[in-house]
């Protein structure tokens, strides 16, 4: 499950921002593609009040990766930048859901402490995403990076997908018959948590990791079609490579450091990232641009893996699946949404005649990203119990 559902966003997302680049697309409504994703995430809650009201999660998971299918060949016939928004939105309100319902399917079956083991296998799937781009390019003789081939790749993994989905243990709803309110509908009811000091900062927290986040996350490809980066898909992977270890490492250092210094420690990698970036330019080495791709898994695993496990403690059964959306709304929706906003203007205002001035953009990354560490040490304070439970 974890495998497929990574690989068929992977293979089309990682070059989109090159794709948008050759299609010529303006920076704002690159901007607005972009954030089809952000956009998608807003939907997360409502389908995880499906899956913990009315009908399995693995039912609801199937559902929604039939429509992806369908919107990811469509986009894949067309040039036209409107049309192509409207596909990916769809595609993106469809898929979206689907991250916080497969960790919700995961975390019904075995301890949430455990998901990281379950988790690394979408990192795989992600990673093995490049094969296509290896298949395409080497075996092929095809541009693949920058095309519309992706599409058709993501639609087709996305069908496999939902054939396997029936193979999932049942998942039933763990609220269905209780009664519910416009605000469940809307899947809010996570909301009523924030009346905890320490959720509402790391909720907040969350929101703003995104803006600095979103450079990466969003618009690296364009940084490295810039500088003439052959396999896009295959350098942003390595990341992602790295990041299966990561991940497996979220357990062991929750035990021993507790899940506030392990969140800790994944900003200081997004930190680094940046510092990396900008020092790879100033100083002219390449290669150091590998540091802050490597520690993708250290800030995606600690941070926001960890914060999921944080998410998954702090909630009662009935909201489970809903905080578990929630938490993707703040983060992979309006966070990214604001932050690819934020990110487009930043690079076009540093656009020069022979390009970006990405020394300055790495710049103001750096600086987002140690302000965030040092508000989120002051104001995200140990916890020695959650739920009644001992817990660091």
């Amino acid at each position: 499950m974890m495998l497929l559902q990574y690989m068929m966003f992977a293979v089309w997302w990682v070059p989109l921002a090159a794709y948008l680049t050759n299609l010529e697309v303006g920076s704002t409504q690159k901007a607005l593609i972009l954030s089809s994703m952000a956009i998608g995430c807003m939907l997360s809650p409502m389908i995880g009040m499906l899956a913990d009201r009315f009908w399995p999660a693995q039912k609801v998971l199937t559902s929604m990766n039939i429509i992806n299918a369908a919107m990811l060949l469509w986009a894949g016939n067309t040039n036209n930048p409107d049309i192509l928004f409207i596909c990916l939105l769809f595609a993106m309100l469809a898929y979206m859901p689907s991250w916080s319902l497969t960790s919700a399917i995961a975390m019904a079956h075995l301890p949430s402490e455990e998901f990281p083991k379950i988790r690394v296998f979408g990192s795989i799937g992600w990673v093995a995403s490049g094969i296509f781009s290896v298949i395409f390019t080497h075996f092929l003789k095809l541009d693949f990076d920058g095309t519309n081939l992706p599409f058709y790749c993501g639609a087709g993994v996305s069908i496999v997908a939902a054939i396997t989905n029936f193979t999932l243990p049942d998942t039933p709803s763990p609220g269905k018959g209780a009664k519910f309110t416009i605000t469940d509908i809307f899947g809010l009811g996570t909301v009523k948590l924030m009346k905890d000091t320490n959720f509402a900062v790391f909720i907040i927290m969350s929101f703003l990791s995104m803006i600095p986040f979103a450079m990466y996350y969003s618009y690296f490809s364009e940084f490295l079609l810039d500088i003439e980066t052959k396999y896009i898909t295959i350098t942003i992977n390595w990341g992602v490579l790295a990041e299966m270890g990561f991940i497996l490492l979220v357990p062991p250092a929750i035990k021993k450091y507790g899940l506030r210094m392990t969140m800790i420690m994944g900003l200081i990698a997004l930190t680094i990232r940046y510092f990396a970036f900008y020092a790879g330019g100033v100083i002219d080495q390449s290669w150091i641009y590998y540091i802050g791709i490597l520690v993708h898994g250290l800030i995606f695993g600690f941070f926001y893996v960890g914060g999921q496990i944080y998410i998954d403690k702090k909630s009662p059964a009935e909201l489970k699946s809903q905080a578990q959306g929630f938490i993707f709304l703040v983060t992979f929706g309006a966070g990214l949404l604001v932050g690819n906003f934020i990110c487009a203007k930043l690079i076009d205002l540093n656009k020069t005649a022979t390009g970006y001035n990405w020394d300055i953009i790495w710049s103001v990354t750096t600086i987002a990203s140690i302000l965030l560490l040092l508000a989120f040490v002051v104001l995200f304070k140990k916890e020695k119990e959650i739920n009644g439970k001992a817990y660091k």
